[in-house]
Parts: structure tokens; C-alpha cells; sequence
């Protein structure tokens, strides 16, 4: 079976110590790889084209891929092109008698390498499956083979399926970064992919939290207050400003050396790379809306409990007995 064949619950090891790291699932040794969740929409994408940009920039060797179904991660960093995804080219290709060239899913801007993964038609499979699968073809292309400083991965936060879970399941990378705001839904999500990282550190997994990237932040302090009681650092805080919404819908790069945002990434980079693989402390669900007023949460909603009467619009049905009542001879 291939190591990437699907999440399996690692065997947990004696006492603390960590399994040893499967480096035929990750590129040179000399890699960093880096697995970035987050909710839909907070900006993953954003943040990781720019970081990537940026890194290039200083002259680093990176190779940015998408693992999200939407396969939308590479389209600010080629100014709204989409890349031929891995899984589509590779049943165009199948289909063909035709076998897949690394130049038909891997291209390039000013030094980011990048592609996307790619996922099943609308309702036509699984999308973590999809992953996995998109996993095993990156193999087949001599994945563990390449050369690159940082291999950075968009994911899902829906680390509850397996397949977007693979990262950390599977020690394919040293570190997360979560992606959230200063909203109650973004930090949900966080806390969950803290608490999968928790699980697998358990069982003698060794992928850690390196931090928390805060975007759009609105200066609120919520997520700052989740990083602190989850144990994790903030990296970097992208402030709520029009123009960086204006130049992200306009798929813009703004993370480079010179321009005004270009100090921020500068000091991301610099961060992810020196932070350490955290093992995070995940929030209860009440301390996680303890981090908001009430009046924002809907925190005062007391849980009443359904009675039947109440499934029935106040009356109770009578049922008919099937007892047989024979009369007296």
C-alpha cells in the first residue's frame, strides 16, 4: 500500500517518542514544507501568493501547491489564469494513452513554482480523495526528488476528512500555519486543525502549529486572544485596508521587496520560517465564544429541551394496541 493510499490512525509509539518522518513523502531533506488551513474565503490564497512571491523574491526556491478542489490558489499569483489541474490533466492524459509530463501541471512566475491538484467534477467524488490521488501522482512525477527550500500546501481547514487531514495525518510537512479573523467561524475552523494536530502529536506524530496569520484584521483582538490561549504565535497581522481588497480582487501582488505591503510579507517569511512546530492547546467550544461579547455570539441561548408534546403540536397521538383481547367463554 502507498503511504499516501489514504489517512490510517498512526501506531502510537512507546511513551512520548515521535514516529520517525516517512521522507519519501517530501522533497529534499533541506525542505521546509509548509501546510496552510483555514476557513473558506479568509484568504489563504491571498496570503500564500504573496508569501510565496516574497520568498521567491528573496531568492529562495518555492514551490507553491494547491490542495483545494476550488483550485483557486494559483490564480492571484498568475493574475487570474487558472493552471490545468494535476487530477483533470491526468484523466485528459489517461484517456488519451497518453502519460502526464511534469511542463503539463507546473509552471512558473518570477521564480514560484506552482500547481494545483485539482478535485472530482460537482458532485462526482469525493474531494479529499481527490487529494490523495493528486498525492499519488505527484510521486509518480518524482515528487521526493525535487529541490526546492519551501513546498508550501493550501488546504481546506476541513481537516475532519482524511484527505485534507493528509498532512498532518501523515508527517508530510513539519509545520501548519492556520489562517483566521476576528470572527467566530474562521477560529472554529483554527481550533479545529489545532485539535487534529493535538490527536496526531498524541500518537507520536511530530507536525506542529508554527503560528497564527491573522487577516483582515479589524483590530478587534479576538484572534489574537484565541492565539494566545491555543499556545500559538500570530506571524503576521494583514490589516482590513480597501486597497489590499482592491488589489486581491484584482489578483495583484502585493508581497514583494519596494512596494508598501512588502515589509509585512518580508516579516511572515521571516517568521514561519524561524517558528518551531508548536503543539497547541485546542479551545472548548464554550471558551471559544468566551472570546466574543455575548450580544456577537448568541452566547445568553439557553438549550431547552423538545418534549414530545411539543414534536406534536401539543396533542399525543393514541396509538391503536395490537394486543388480542379474547372474550370470555
Amino acid at each position: 500500500m502507498s503511504p499516501l493510499d489514504g489517512p490510517q490512525k498512526p501506531e502510537k509509539t512507546s511513551g512520548d517518542a515521535p514516529r520517525k518522518r516517512d521522507e519519501a513523502n517530501t522533497p529534499s531533506k533541506g525542505c521546509e514544507v509548509i501546510a496552510i488551513y483555514g476557513k473558506g474565503g479568509i484568504g489563504k490564497s491571498f496570503t500564500l501568493s504573496n508569501l510565496s512571491y516574497m520568498l521567491a523574491q528573496q531568492g529562495k526556491r518555492v514551490l507553491l501547491i494547491g490542495c483545494d478542489p476550488k483550485s483557486d490558489t494559483t490564480s492571484l499569483l498568475f493574475g487570474g489564469r487558472s493552471c490545468p489541474t494535476i487530477i483533470e490533466t491526468s484523466a485528459k492524459k489517461k484517456a488519451a494513452g497518453e502519460e502526464v509530463r511534469l511542463e503539463d501541471v507546473c509552471f512558473k512566475r518570477d521564480g514560484v513554482f506552482a500547481m494545483e491538484l485539482g478535485g472530482p467534477e460537482v458532485g462526482r467524488g469525493c474531494g479529499g480523495r481527490g487529494i490523495i490521488h493528486g498525492f499519488e501522482l505527484l510521486e509518480k512525477l518524482g515528487f521526493h526528488q525535487w529541490d526546492f527550500d519551501y513546498v508550501l500546501l493550501d488546504f481546506l481547514g476541513d481537516v475532519v476528512c482524511g484527505g485534507f487531514g493528509l498532512p498532518i495525518a501523515r508527517d508530510m510537512c513539519q509545520k501548519v500555519i492556520v489562517v483566521g479573523s476576528n470572527d467566530l467561524q474562521s477560529l472554529y475552523v483554527a481550533n479545529n486543525v489545532c485539535s487534529a494536530v493535538d490527536y496526531f502529536r498524541k500518537l507520536g506524530g511530530n507536525v506542529g502549529v508554527a503560528g497564527l496569520v491573522v487577516n483582515k484584521d479589524d483590530g478587534t483582538g479576538e484572534a489574537q486572544a484565541f492565539a494566545e490561549a491555543a499556545n500559538i504565535p500570530v506571524l503576521a497581522s494583514i490589516p482590513a485596508h480597501d486597497e489590499i481588497r482592491k488589489k486581491s480582487a484584482n489578483y495583484q501582488i502585493i508581497g514583494y521587496p519596494g512596494s508598501e505591503w512588502g515589509p509585512l510579507f518580508d516579516e511572515l517569511g521571516r517568521n514561519a520560517a524561524a517558528a518551531p512546530p508548536l503543539m497547541p492547546t485546542p479551545l472548548s467550544q464554550e471558551d471559544l465564544l468566551g472570546l466574543f461579547k455575548s450580544e456577537d455570539v448568541g452566547r445568553d441561548v439557553e438549550l431547552e429541551p423538545a418534549t414530545l408534546e411539543d414534536m406534536c403540536a401539543g396533542e399525543i397521538p393514541v396509538k391503536e394496541s395490537l394486543e388480542v383481547i379474547y372474550d370470555d367463554v
